[in-house]
Formats: C-alpha cells, structure tokens, sequence
C-alpha cells in the first residue's frame, strides 16, 4: 500500500495529516489530540477540520514529547514509516530537547532494579517484618 500524495495547491485535513504522518496510531486519536489543545497551527489552536497546507508550522505534544514541525508534503493515505517522515521536518531545537527530555528520564530510571526473581520464604517473612515496623 503505498501513500498518495497530494498535489501542493490542495489541503487535507489536521487529523488525517497527523495520522498519516505517524504521530498517532488512530486518526480518532489525532481528533482527540487536536481537539484537547496538543496540536497548534502556527501557534493557534486549531479543529480538527482545519486545512494543512505545505509550509505550516505546527506543535505536537504526544504524551511527554513536543514535536516542532513544518509541513513538507501532504498525505490522505497511512503509508511506511520511512514515507511518513518525508512529510515534515522537524527543529533542531525540538529534536535536541526531546533527546534531552530522553536522557534525562532515563537517568531517574537508572537507580531502579526490579529483583531478578520472587522471594523466597525467608525474604518474604523479612518484606513483612518491616511492614510490622510501621504499624508500631
């Protein structure tokens, strides 16, 4: 299945784009993202309904990422993820404070271990001692 472009003079609607280009799995989850406030044309909030046109910037904020990005190329049809990056570029300011973000939450991950295994009985009379220890 290979996207269809559109030609440049022509303007496909925001949800469609954003499913199309990948930033949502569904294009109902796009409308929801648009129609909360996590999608902004040129710095206005916009309906899902609303015209994207090549040379848009738009901010996408899916969960703890932003994205920054000017359309490219439009696209009414879901395609590869290699197709869909054609459509937009993004900032260098947005990548490098998404990495950022990245390596920063992976940081306060680092000092979590889970256990390699389950307790055994001792470990288990010990994990309930201490729960003794605060009821006191």
């Amino acid at each position: 299945m290979s996207s269809i472009p559109v030609p440049d003079s022509a303007a496909v609607r925001l949800d469609i784009w954003l499913w199309a280009a990948r930033f949502y799995k569904t294009r109902s989850l796009a409308k929801q993202a648009v129609e909360t406030g996590k999608v902004d044309i040129g710095g206005q909030r916009a309906k899902p309904s609303r015209a994207v046109k090549v040379g848009d910037e738009l901010q996408v904020q899916r969960g703890d990422e932003r994205f920054q990005v000017r359309v490219l190329a439009l696209s009414a049809q879901r395609g590869s993820a290699s197709v869909a990056q054609t459509l937009y570029l993004e900032s260098d300011e947005s990548r490098a404070a998404r990495e950022e973000a990245r390596a920063r939450r992976a940081a306060e991950r680092n000092g979590y271990r889970p256990p390699e295994h389950k307790p055994d009985k001792r470990a288990r009379r010990l994990i309930q001692a201490l729960g003794d220890i605060d009821a006191i």
